[in-house]
Parts: C-alpha cells; structure tokens; sequence
C-alpha cells in the first residue's frame, strides 16, 4: 500500500528568529520537527505514498505537528494518540561565525518516549508496503521505545519489508555505550545502513582508513544491502562542503561535492535519506546516492525540517543548474 512508512517521534520545533539568542528572544518561529516525519513528509513530496507512525499528545500541539504532515501528503491515520503525557520540543538557536549553531531538547516524558510493543497495528499498517524507515533516534528515547523499534523492524521483515535505519546519534539522549547494546542488535533486521563516519565509531565500533573503508567493514560484518556514509566538512558556521558515498554489491558509488550556504542545516541528513529511498526506489543505487546527495544540499536553503524543494528543482541541481534567478 505505502512505499514508505515511517516511525518516530517528531516535536514542536521553536527557532529564535534573526539570529537571537534564546535569551534575547520575544518570540518564536514555529515548525514541526522530527527525523522520521520529515522522511515521510520528504519522499511524500518526491512523488511516492507514505505514512507516518507516532505516539502523540491529543492537543494542539499534537494536532499542529499532525497537520504539518498531512499537509504534505502523509497519511497520519495510523498515530497512535494519547490524553496523556506531552509534546516534545527543541529550540533551534542559529549561530554565525564564530559562534556555532545550537540545539535544547525539552523532550523528558514525551508520548513517544512511553510507546511500548503492541500500541501499533503493525501487521495491517505494513500489509503491501515496501520500505520502512526509523533512526537511532527513536530507540533512544526509553527502554520501551527500543522494545517498540525492534517489534517494528521485525514485523516489517516479516511483512516483506525492506528496512533502511539511519544510525543518527545524540550523544544528549544516551551514551555510546548504551547505543551500542541497544543499536547493533537491531541491525539484523535492517537492509539499508546511513549514517556518517562519526556515528558508526560510536555507535556500532567500526573504523576505518577511509569512508569507503568503513562503509565497506559495515557491508561485511552487518550483510547489508547498502550503506551510506554523509560527508560534511565546515567551512564555516554558514559555509559547508557536503557529499556522500554508497557501498553496495562491493562497489563505492562517489558523487559530487556540493559548497552549501546554510540557512538552516537542520535535517539535511533526513533530507539524504529521503531522496536516497525516492532514487533507489524508482531507479537503482546510483540514483539514489546522486538524488540522495543533491536533495541534502538544498534543503540546506530551506528553513525548517522539511525540504520544500520540487522534483524539477532537485533534477535541475543534478544536471548542473546553476543558481541565477529564475524567470
């Protein structure tokens, strides 16, 4: 039925506009935000049917980030909804040179934080669907959330699934230690790896002389169908180099590097996952590493998690368009 589905939780997102400080702030920009929505919110833009799976709050709060998705496209119809427990939120504080970007979660007790196995009706949610999607996110939020991940992982196997898992790390959630236990188990179950070089030394132990060393140690120690490894190198706070790399079937697939100005690089890394599934499934790896890797790039343009950048925009970038005003 879906062609991705999706599963995590997503939060309120306050952003301090014109580069305040939390401290100098009378007012806030609002958005939704979330590794996993944003993929659904992505590849639903892309073209391809999603849904998105959550515990959420029955409020505005939860009704507004419920919107935010089916705005795109997304089907929200399997959340899981709550009289109980809150919303997550994170405030996004924008630097400039030399002070860098900042990220504060408030996201203790959240509803996704209490999902536990058996809240969602997996086996008809997955019933004809061809991928799903979650983050390292999402199991470390609570002993339950891992227990609910890996219920999900293998009732997507089960279901015929492919399953692609971005490692995404946050050192603020838990230790490395603990994402190690509770991550490299789950990797049994997934097909797709995406991660960058950094996460995986933390989080599954595996370094190498190379990104392509790395990509391919996971490739042989995990049986994974793909893995991608982002690449990003600060030029500045606002200035970036991005690129990416696949291994797959014993072969490291390269693309170009992108210079980046960044209006917000919050969710580029979702935005690489998303068009890499968008390529991969209506192409083959290399278009989902060469659609992966451009869509990242532009989301870096877009405030906000989501990337609102059409398919005629990302192709466009692709083939080499450069960046004078269109008329």
């Amino acid at each position: 039925m879906y062609d991705v589905i999706t599963f995590g939780e997503t939060m309120l997102r306050l952003s301090p506009p014109n580069y305040r400080r939390i401290e100098q702030v009378f007012s806030y920009e609002a958005n939704a935000g979330g590794a996993e929505m944003s993929v659904a919110c992505n590849v639903s833009r892309l073209g391809l049917s999603t849904a998105w799976v959550s515990r959420m709050t029955d409020n505005s709060i939860g009704h507004f980030i419920r919107n935010k998705a089916r705005e795109q496209g997304v089907d929200t119809s399997h959340i899981v909804w709550t009289k109980e427990d809150r919303v997550g939120v994170y405030f996004v504080e924008f630097g400039a040179s030399p002070r860098p970007s900042r990220v504060i979660y408030d996201r203790s007790h959240s509803a996704m934080c209490k999902v536990k196995p058996g809240d969602v009706d997996w086996s008809g949610i997955l019933q004809g669907a061809k991928w799903f999607y979650t983050t390292g996110i999402t199991p470390a939020l609570s002993a339950s959330s891992a227990a609910a991940t890996l219920e999900a992982l293998k009732m997507a196997k089960a279901a015929g699934c492919k399953v692609a898992c971005d490692l995404n790390y946050r050192a603020r959630l838990w230790t490395e230690d603990e994402a190690h236990a509770v991550m490299e188990p789950l990797m049994e179950y997934v097909d797709v790896l995406i991660s960058t070089e950094e996460d995986t030394a933390k989080v599954l132990k595996i370094t190498g002389d190379s990104y392509q060393d790395v990509a391919r140690k996971l490739a042989e120690k995990f049986k994974f169908e793909a893995v991608c490894i982002t690449i990003r190198t600060d030029l500045s706070v606002l200035r970036n180099n991005w690129t990416a790399i696949v291994y797959a079937g014993g072969k490291v697939y390269e693309d170009r590097t992108y210079e980046v100005e960044i209006i917000d690089r919050v969710g580029a890394g979702d935005s690489f996952a998303s068009g890499f599934l968008y390529g991969y499934i209506t192409g083959d790896i290399d278009k989902g590493l060469r659609y992966g890797n451009a869509y990242a790039a532009l989301e870096h343009s877009i405030p906000g998690d989501i990337n609102w950048c059409t398919v005629q925009e990302l192709e466009n970038l692709i083939k080499g368009g450069g960046t004078r005003i269109s008329r």
